[in-house]
């Protein structure tokens, strides 16, 4: 199936399993704080307040999540793809699917944010 007009690239199964892992540890970090589904997403980009951005790609409708991958380009805000959005709900905490998650503050994750951020920029170029 081809892929959605938002995802500009490909992520790496080795890698899409650490995406998952960093929502769920900056969910659970005492300082951690993230954002959850496409709007919160975007407020917390457009502020400048997010640090790394995690998107479904089985979102329905597309259209939802277009604007999000140029939005991060512009603010440098680093991003990753995972293949559900049932499972980013779940990483999430939540009970239901969600398109979009913001990393704000990091809490224990942010070591590995950083090291995600280095790999994504090489797999995106």
């Amino acid at each position: 199936m081809a892929k959605p007009m938002y995802v500009r690239f490909e992520v790496p199964k080795e890698l899409v399993n650490q995406l998952y892992e960093v929502v769920e540890i900056a969910r659970d970090s005492e300082n951690g704080k993230i954002a959850k589904g496409s709007n919160e997403v975007t407020k917390v980009v457009e502020r400048g307040q997010a640090r790394f951005v995690v998107m479904a790609e089985d979102v329905v409708p597309p259209e939802v999540l277009a604007h999000v991958p140029m939005l991060c380009d512009e603010k440098e805000v680093a991003y990753g793809y995972v293949p559900s959005k049932q499972e980013l709900g779940s990483a999430a905490g939540l009970s239901v699917p969600t398109s979009a998650v913001a990393v704000v503050q990091a809490g224990k994750a942010k070591a590995r944010i950083d090291d995600l951020s280095g790999k994504l920029s090489q797999v995106k170029e």
